[in-house]
């Protein structure tokens, strides 16, 4: 079995989104990512702009339209969660339970943050704390959120605490800013394949759609890379969604993107937000695995490091604690934007997802603690980052599987076309459906909306034990077996190639 590294820290077209709505809950709704499959005859329900209102359950009378909408898309991500659930790995009570290497969560650095949490330092009560505060959030939150992404990003100049809102994760954050940057049935462009939660954060609330800029693994010449997003193809999705009658507002990039794991270099961003500018389309930009960049390689940049942005007003930037710091229960995001009415927007909709004072202060505590962040958490959730990412890109390649991974996030996209007997999203499902019957759950490609049948995501950021014996299962199920083994096989540590396919 492969060891993470271990130190003792006891002191200091227009789309409608996936067909199955995988990822609902933490800070980007990752509670369900990957645990579902949808009927392939079920539709999204069309409510204005959304789907086919035939599909609607008859029995929900109690329910307005949009109660039966939300309680559609509940349903439709219900099954492998529920599955999941109800038959979940525990070493000692339940071995032969379900892996889950589908949810992307970082569970390998508890002991560390576990430590920095219960510090005497964070446990603080004071009246403020537990009263009315701005619904921004606590100035002295702001002010620590504006220093940490001023270091952390990189920025030319700091960064202003007045442009910065506090909100209870990422998935409130996509949900207030499609709220209010759109009308209703209007559509922000986005890249496939994409983190498939975000079709239902923008869409309960505020009835606003994804346009998708479908891309493939298709490698054209030397300078391209399979999924490559370029300016040509944003204009086509966008010319395409003109053309049907839906008013594109904005375009949203992941960055370091969910779920390939590429990372937009400063040209690329430039070029992307020149287009915007020139369509005055607002950007919204994720980045919210900023610092789960494990590749020293890998040149990442955010976008509030460039120079100059294009169109300040229309970009808009967020960020949370969920995946850099594997606290996706804890409900932290925030949102960077010059844009002070929108800004002011979203802060009202705070009433609704704000943060406890309590939490806030915690995080205050937390981001102002640099050295801790950089000589403690840092280096070592990048080491145990990279040796799981090692192990599981090392199985694959024993394998003979072909894999996408540019050493960044907590997943590698995977290609098990050969797999499936036909190419279809049929029988894609089929697949997924025998590793859940195998007891390992992962997340495939439909999910994101990826137009080639065959794609998965391997989470790989877990314990060693029930990643090795993830890994073993999923063997099991490639070579036609299906005995779900209790104990996982032994496995040497391994060193990461220097080729990252």
């Amino acid at each position: 079995m492969f060891t993470l590294p271990q130190k003792d820290f006891s002191a200091p077209t227009t789309c409608l989104g996936p067909a199955c709505m995988q990822d609902l809950g933490s800070s980007h709704g990752d509670d369900l990512e990957g645990e579902c499959s949808r009927k392939l005859d079920q539709k999204l329900p069309e409510l204005p702009g959304v789907g086919d209102s035939a599909m609607l359950s008859p029995d929900t009378s109690y329910l307005s339209s949009r109660g039966r909408m939300i309680k559609w898309f509940w349903d439709s991500a219900e099954e492998g969660y529920r599955t999941y659930h109800m038959d979940e790995y525990d070493e000692n009570k339940n071995p032969s339970g379900i892996i889950n290497l589908g949810v992307s969560e970082n569970k390998l650095c508890f002991d560390l943050l576990s430590w920095r949490l219960s510090q005497s330092d964070m446990q603080r009560v004071e009246p403020s704390l537990l009263q009315y505060a701005d619904w921004r959030g606590h100035l002295f939150l702001r002010e620590e959120v504006a220093k940490f992404l001023s270091f952390y990003c990189k920025s030319p100049a700091p960064l202003r605490p007045e442009n910065v809102v506090v909100l209870n994760g990422g998935a409130s954050l996509f949900s207030a800013l499609a709220t209010v940057l759109c009308e209703a049935g209007e559509a922000f462009l986005i890249p496939t394949p994409y983190y498939g939660a975000i079709t239902q954060h923008v869409c309960l609330y505020g009835n606003v759609r994804l346009a998708c800029v479908y891309l493939d693994s298709e490698v054209t010449g030397l300078d391209t890379r399979p999924f490559q997003l370029t300016v040509e193809k944003l204009e086509m999705a966008l010319r395409e969604a003109h053309s049907e009658g839906v008013k594109v507002k904005g375009l949203i990039l992941i960055n370091p993107q969910n779920p390939l794991g590429d990372i937009y270099s400063p040209e690329e961003l430039q070029e992307y937000l020149v287009f915007a500018k020139r369509h005055k389309l607002h950007v919204i930009v994720d980045e919210v695995y900023m610092l789960s960049v494990f590749e020293e390689s890998v040149g990442y940049r955010s976008v509030l490091s460039l120079e100059r942005l294009p169109d300040p007003q229309r970009t808009h930037v967020m960020w949370a604690t969920s995946k850099d710091f594997g606290m996706s229960g804890l409900r932290f995001g925030t949102l960077y934007t010059e844009n002070q009415d929108v800004a002011t927007a979203v802060a009202s909709l705070c009433r609704y997802h704000g943060l406890s004072g309590l939490v806030q202060y915690q995080m205050a505590q937390l981001l102002r603690d640099r050295d801790w962040i950089n000589q403690v958490y840092l280096p070592e959730n990048h080491a145990r980052l990279k040796a799981a990412h090692t192990y599981v890109s090392e199985e694959l390649r024993a394998l003979g599987i072909p894999f996408l991974s540019r050493g960044a996030g907590f997943f590698i996209w995977v290609d098990l076309r050969k797999y499936l007997p036909k190419a279809t999203f049929e029988e894609e499902m089929l697949l997924w459906r025998r590793f859940l019957d195998n007891k390992v759950l992962l997340s495939f490609g439909k999910a994101f909306e990826c137009k080639e049948p065959g794609w998965f995501r391997f989470v790989f950021s877990d314990q060693a034990h029930r990643l090795c014996l993830g890994m073993q299962r999923v063997r099991q199920v490639l070579a036609g077996k299906s005995q779900v083994a209790e104990d996982p096989p032994p496995s040497q540590s391994q060193e990461p190639s220097d080729q990252c396919r």
